[in-house]
């Protein structure tokens, strides 16, 4: 009776721990609306589906580099050091990104202009920068797409502006030295909007195939066995009938979740998936910020949460 009594007391001690763990984690979402000229929102949620903006909804951040100053596509990761480290898109056609640091996603370092495609001469744009973290290696990768005029000359439709883009990256340790830029993976075809994750022993890479003709315009999969590749094309795409963009992923429990921009039809899209394999879609239960665009999903704790929900 007594080993009974301490049995389920030990059950019950252990499911607190458990949801006190959980509690623990808040995820938040940073993004840009219209333009972008206005710079870094946040949202926050609990379950990943329910999203609420924080500061209503205004700025945490104003984009103050690179000639058109804008702060498209905002990702930001906690790095191995603690800190927030974010990259965005300043211009729709620069050979750099924005990068900066924060400690607590409210007082940020000093804005930088990291020009990563200058050695390139015929450069064009450089898109949607993203940054993952090789525990392994304790390197951060910086990785975007851009189009190299002449280097893939076939393009898929000179209604795209004769843009062909491709995945490159730079390796960096501090965010102050960074390696050449190289080419992260050629799937054949345009591709944009990379993100990449940790996968068990390996990395998976959600990305858009931009072919125009005959029209792909959705998020494919690819994975590989080391951070920078090879990467391995996973074959038929996840999304559905409709144009999708801008992927972020992450783990909610045991599940995936992976996030969209249904750019065309203005609107957000969410799927769901244990295996990576067979998804559902959830769009209809997601509520997000009206306006949200292109951005990153990732983790904090309650008491970051906390201080960002007073932070005006």
């Amino acid at each position: 009776m007594r080993r009974s009594f301490y049995l389920i007391l030990l059950l019950l001690l252990s499911a607190n721990v458990f949801a006190q763990k959980a509690a623990k984690e808040v995820y938040l979402f940073c993004y840009f609306k219209g333009s972008s000229s206005d710079g870094l929102h946040l949202a926050a949620s609990t379950d990943g589906l329910k999203w609420e903006a924080l500061k209503d909804d205004s700025s945490f951040l104003k984009p103050m580099v690179a000639k058109d100053r804008l702060m498209r596509d905002p990702c930001i990761i906690r790095g191995a050091d603690g800190l927030f480290h974010m990259v965005w898109t300043v211009s729709w056609a620069d050979k750099g990104i924005g990068y900066a640091s924060s400690k607590d996603l409210m007082h940020w370092s000093e804005q930088q202009f990291l020009p990563l495609m200058a050695a390139e001469a015929g450069a064009r744009n450089t898109w949607a920068p993203e940054i993952t973290y090789d525990a392994k290696t304790k390197q951060y990768m910086i990785y975007w797409a851009s189009t190299i005029t002449g280097r893939y000359p076939a393009v898929d439709s000179t209604a795209e502006a004769g843009y062909n883009h491709r995945l490159y990256y730079t390796l960096t340790k501090d965010f102050k030295k960074f390696t050449d830029t190289k080419l992260l993976y050629d799937p054949g075809f345009n591709a944009i909007d990379a993100t990449i994750l940790p996968y068990g022993k390996q990395f998976i890479m959600f990305f858009k195939d931009e072919t125009l003709k005959p029209v792909q315009k959705n998020i494919k999969i690819a994975y590989a066995e080391q951070l920078t590749g090879l990467y391995k094309q996973a074959g038929t795409p996840v999304t559905g009938n409709y144009w999708a963009e801008g992927p972020t992923a992450m783990q909610i429990g045991n599940k995936w979740f992976l996030y969209f921009d249904k750019y065309r039809d203005h609107k957000y899209g969410v799927l769901t998936s244990t295996d990576l394999k067979n998804w559902t879609d959830v769009s209809d239960q997601v509520q997000l910020p009206p306006g949200i665009r292109h951005g990153s999903v990732f983790k904090v704790t309650t008491a970051e949460y906390e201080k960002l929900k007073s932070f005006k």
